[in-house]
């Protein structure tokens, strides 16, 4: 009902300011509607968009005023790319995987299997060129976009039975989205991409087998330890998942400068506090899931992993060739993965491996 009273109560203002579309203009104030792809309150994703609306509003003093909506709110999760392309919506959060069905190429800026992490994905985006590809993409469907969140390393998914070869995933009803989806349907798996606020009910009901979330932090407040099994590692398909604020362009060429400048700096900040706040809470979620809730943590083998693998490079490969725009896309990606590549190996994964070293420092 309250939901039901915000909307009607927003649409009464709308047309309260002469029939303007949105964004309402009132003394040099604008009152922007974001939706997300997220259920309401979910702690990192779905706040996220809370965090940067507050951010932006307070930035500005009150002239760019951003209200939020959850998933089904306004328009469902995976209509919120349309909404603001049209402009009956200002901005979208969410994950840009979602909208593959506009172009594979948005993947990229996402989540691919065994590409980037969110590291390396920063990198990509403001100094690789991949800012400048993401904008010349999204112009053509009336959007500017911006990283706005990252999650981090994702786990593999839960399970109701065990994953112990290759073969175990044909005809595993899994929900996957994104290009790691397309890498398990080639393994024989049955892939459906359905949005988080109605994963829990499918795999309780038995409409799928295994899903794929986020993390320990997200994952355990959804619930899965309750009725998965098995919780794998890693997680290929999304080595560091980047989420969008995507902002209907004429709205954005419309803003000051001043206000241009403002909602970009925010977008990069609650891009580095999300990553920071997954990082804060996986471990302890994932001790309590497993001490605790006894959910038994397993790891892909390397056999299973090095198949994915192989099948991730003959999509990636295929998905370059849609067009012109996603081919260029897809070579300053594999570019940028080549360089994070050398560099990581001798920086952090060393690091990681002389720390993991049996000296005394507690």
């Amino acid at each position: 009902m309250t939901n039901r009273r915000a909307f009607i109560a927003g649409a009464a203002a709308g047309a309260a300011v002469s029939g303007l579309a949105a964004p309402a203009i009132a003394q040099n104030k604008r009152t922007l509607k974001l939706v997300t792809t997220w259920p309401k309150n979910l702690p990192g994703l779905g706040m996220a968009a809370e965090h940067l609306a507050k951010r932006v509003t307070e930035a500005t003093d009150g002239q760019l005023e951003i209200r939020v909506y959850a998933a089904g709110e306004l328009v469902g999760a995976f209509d919120v790319f349309d909404a603001v392309s049209s402009g009956n919506a200002d901005m979208y959060h969410g994950a840009d995987y979602y909208f593959q069905g506009k172009s594979p190429a948005y993947n990229f800026f996402s989540a691919v299997p065994f590409g980037l992490t969110a590291n390396e994905q920063n990198a990509w985006i403001y100094y690789g060129g991949g800012q400048e590809l993401w904008d010349e993409l999204s112009a053509t469907f009336n959007i500017k976009p911006f990283m706005c969140a990252n999650t981090g390393v994702q786990m593999g998914g839960w399970f109701n039975k065990e994953v112990n070869t290759i073969e175990d995933f044909k005809g595993l009803k899994i929900r996957m989205p994104g290009l790691g989806g397309e890498v398990l349907r080639r393994l024989g798996a049955s892939v459906v991409s359905i949005p988080g606020g109605e994963i829990y009910t499918s795999l309780q009901q038995g409409v799928i087998d295994a899903t794929e979330w986020v993390g320990p932090w997200n994952d355990m407040v959804f619930g899965f330890h309750k009725i998965a099994k098995y919780y794998y590692w890693p997680g290929f398909h999304e080595p560091g998942s980047s989420l969008t604020l995507g902002i209907n362009l004429d709205l954005w060429n419309s803003l000051t400068k001043s206000q241009q400048v403002i909602v970009q700096a925010c977008a990069a900040a609650q891009n580095d506090m999300t990553l920071a706040e997954f990082n804060a809470n996986n471990s302890s979620a994932l001790n309590t899931m497993v001490n605790k809730h006894k959910v038994e943590l397993r790891r892909f083998s390397d056999a299973v992993l090095t198949r994915m693998g192989t099948v991730s490079g003959e999509v990636m490969r295929e998905t370059g060739k849609f067009d012109d725009i996603t081919r260029r896309i897809y070579e300053s990606f594999l570019s940028s993965r080549k360089d994070s590549m050398h560099w990581s190996r001798i920086s952090e994964e060393t690091f990681w491996e002389a720390r993991r070293l049996p000296f005394k420092y507690e």
